[in-house]
């Protein structure tokens, strides 16, 4: 997706460490229509991939509900995002997995309540970043307890230097990004 790489080369920003702040339009001020254009783009990758029909697209939130809500759009699904922390209004019972920030080196539990996720559901999980694959795999495993179907992972960004992708290996569902970022003497390339 041409715009994108565009967009992550002009006001991307390589703060070192392998993290790439990309605020202005991703994950802290949200650009509504690029954001509505990736959501198509990824559903037709997904739908070229065999991905067809879909009820629940799963994110962690915060980050990633922007572009998975215009996923589940996409698919006529129900946006479901897995809490990292618990309130007092979270009674029922969860589905609970461990995942490890890259951004913020913590960890924490992501929690699906039971009522909205079981074995009749096919599921896209989405968020904004593939890096090393942590969260994406609990997620995983959130869908995998529920007996739900994995049909797809799909990111916005990937960093395939972190190995996310060899993680989710074994999630047998296709993983689709719209760019993958490469660092390279000291500075970041952008590429489909």
């Amino acid at each position: 997706m041409q715009e994108l790489i565009q967009k992550i080369e002009h006001e991307g920003e390589h703060v070192g460490g392998g993290i790439v702040k990309v605020d202005s339009f991703l994950n802290h001020q949200v650009d509504p229509a690029l954001t509505e254009r990736m959501a198509k783009e990824m559903s037709e990758r997904f739908r070229a991939a065999g991905v067809g029909r879909i009820t629940r697209v799963l994110t962690a939130e915060v980050s990633g509900i922007p572009v998975a809500l215009e996923v589940a759009g996409q698919f006529g699904a129900l946006l479901i995002y897995a809490r990292k922390s618990q309130s007092r209004i979270m009674t029922g019972t969860y589905y609970v997995a461990e995942a490890i920030s890259r951004t913020r080196g913590t960890s924490s539990d992501l929690m699906i309540d039971r009522r909205f996720l079981g074995s009749q559901d096919e599921v896209l999980i989405v968020d904004d970043f593939l890096a090393t694959g942590a969260t994406l795999g609990a997620l995983a495993k959130l869908v995998a307890e529920s007996g739900a179907r994995l049909c797809g992972i799909g990111c916005v960004i990937e960093k395939p230097a972190e190995g996310g992708r060899d993680v989710l290996g074994s999630v047998g569902a296709p993983v689709i990004t719209l760019a993958k970022i490469l660092f390279e003497d000291g500075g970041l390339r952008v590429v489909p």
